[in-house]
């Protein structure tokens, strides 16, 4: 069983940036490619970052390419994710997830894929 405890959300004007960082309880942090998902009030929860398990594979959705940056250390079992340029569509429960399929070798998680989740941390974007 691995435990992703997500902290780092919080309310920020649009352009702002924020920094969202996950822990994961496990002794075989590096078996699984981490990500994030969102989730917005009314929306069904979406990929947003992912990254394989050495940390050079890395895989964006389209709306958050060039504005999101995801990375992993492998030795504190943390992979964090930094936004830039918030907008107001990007506010939703963030979800840190960890999944020991393919995707550790290519970051591309998809949502049926994800082995554990976090309990989420909300961004909210003001305009």
């Amino acid at each position: 069983q691995v435990q992703l405890v997500e902290s780092g959300g919080g309310l920020v004007q649009t352009g702002g940036s924020l920094r969202l960082s996950c822990v994961a309880s496990t002794r075989t942090f590096n078996s699984y490619a981490m990500g994030w998902f969102r989730q917005a009030p009314g929306k069904e929860r979406e990929f947003v970052a992912g990254i394989g398990w050495s940390g050079g594979a890395t895989s964006y959705a389209d709306s958050v390419e060039g504005r999101f940056t995801i990375s992993r250390d492998n030795a504190k079992n943390t992979v964090d994710l930094q936004i830039n340029e918030l907008e107001p569509e990007d506010t939703a429960v963030y979800y840190c997830a960890a999944d020991a399929g393919a995707a550790r070798f290519t970051g591309r998680i998809s949502l049926y894929g994800v082995d554990y989740w976090g309990k989420g941390t909300l961004v909210t974007v003001s305009s």
